[in-house]
């Protein structure tokens, strides 16, 4: 389970203008977090929420309290002991039909026929699964208004390094920093960030983000690298992308004389 805290504690406080006012945004009061970036908070909103989670809180206490109470039945009863004499009565009962000796026997029969039988309905919702994971992801970055905004590179070369921040959890897109911490909204306090809020706090904290940031890239010399990828005047050939695994596409434009670089088809 994510941690709802990056490792390093945040803090935040109120923007002061020069009369000893708040700074408002959109009628909301602007803080600054430790990292000095600002954000309008909408204060109805965090109360709302710190509400429904003291309630939250509130119910599973008492859900605790009345498990609690209702293990107290069983007194100091080991819970391995009684599983099995339960099952030493249900062999018994079972031998009316079948010898004891073969009740395991059946058992494990009837567990492997309906494996097999139903082998390709697993196999089928794990395709189906997959697909759903490229359809979700994949086609969030394409879409993204942030990455064609703000990042030089093509979608799919972005989702080559940034995509394993993202993965689906019941079916929503859920994104986690490089410690594996799942990323809050900045805007909206205990709620998890979007995607393109997400890709923006990740992009920010990419150390080469100004290589492959739109209007900051700039043009060199040629750079020779390794396998038989040539990079000439800060442009790479789609063919000889096309020809590497994804792996390989991460590791090549991790590298930073790669970073920025300009796909061409020729």
């Amino acid at each position: 389970m994510p941690r709802l805290m990056p490792e390093k504690a945040r803090t935040m406080k109120l923007k002061i203008d020069d009369n000893g006012a708040a700074v408002l945004q959109d009628g909301k009061p602007v803080y600054v977090d430790t990292d000095g970036k600002e954000f309008a908070l909408d204060g109805a909103h965090l109360y709302g929420r710190v509400r429904d989670l003291t309630t939250e809180a509130a119910g599973h206490r008492k859900a605790k309290e009345a498990a609690e109470e209702r293990l107290k039945v069983f007194g100091d009863i080991d819970p391995e002991a009684a599983k099995t004499a339960l099952n030493t009565v249900a062999n018994l009962d079972q031998k009316k039909l079948i010898d004891a000796g073969e009740v395991e026997k059946v058992r494990a029969e009837a567990i492997k026929a309906t494996r097999e039988q139903y082998a390709p309905v697993e196999a089928r919702m794990k395709e189906l699964e997959t697909a759903l994971h490229h359809e979700k992801i994949g086609g969030s970055f394409a879409r993204s208004k942030f990455i064609a905004d703000n990042i030089s590179l093509p979608a799919d070369i972005a989702e080559t390094y940034f995509g394993r921040h993202f993965k689906l959890e019941n079916g929503a897109i859920v994104a986690t920093d490089q410690h594996g911490n799942q990323i809050y909204s900045r805007n909206r306090p205990g709620e998890p960030a979007d995607f393109e809020e997400a890709m923006g706090i990740l992009f920010d904290a990419y150390p080469h983000k100004d290589a492959i940031t739109k209007g900051k890239v700039g043009s060199g010399g040629g750079a020779q690298n390794g396998g038989d990828v040539k990079t000439v005047n800060k442009t790479v050939k789609a063919s000889a992308l096309e020809a590497m695994t994804p792996t390989e596409k991460a590791a090549f434009f991790a590298k930073p004389e790669n970073a920025g670089l300009q796909v061409v088809d020729a």
